[in-house]
């Protein structure tokens, strides 16, 4: 009995996850984790002020480095300077991990939209690398 042309086996979690499910759970799990690291709290703090608008339960907004405006927290992504990269299977972890958990110097609070285009753009590059590659 072979595979089905277009499906990927799964040999992950008794058989219940291809390879590449395995490997977006695992870096699922590590970015949710990576939202409490101090790092990326100090960053958010210093992107901080008193909220100067009308709504009275908003305690603070946030500075997007790129445009200068400012956003409600749920408005804003913490963005590594130096992305964190790909985990697509083990060899990818060390070097996934260390991006990921970087340092405050390696981090920018950005608007939804500035973080859209700076991520955009990068997805461009990658895949011009990857179509060089071959």
């Amino acid at each position: 009995m072979g595979v089905r042309k277009g499906s990927a086996e799964k040999t992950r979690n008794s058989g219940s996850m291809t390879e590449s499910a395995f490997w977006s759970f695992i870096r699922s799990a590590l970015r949710q984790k990576s939202r409490w690291w101090k790092p990326i709290q100090e960053c958010k703090m210093k992107a901080r002020r008193d909220y100067k608008g009308p709504l009275k339960r908003l305690k603070y907004e946030y500075q997007c480095k790129k445009c200068k405006g400012w956003f409600k927290e749920k408005e804003i992504n913490v963005d590594h300077r130096t992305p964190a990269g790909t985990l697509t299977c083990g060899d990818d972890l060390k070097g996934f991990v260390e991006r990921l958990f970087c340092e405050v110097d390696n981090l920018d609070v950005l608007c939804e939209a500035c973080h859209a285009v700076k991520t955009k753009k990068e997805n461009e590059q990658n895949k011009l690398r990857k179509q060089k590659l071959k």
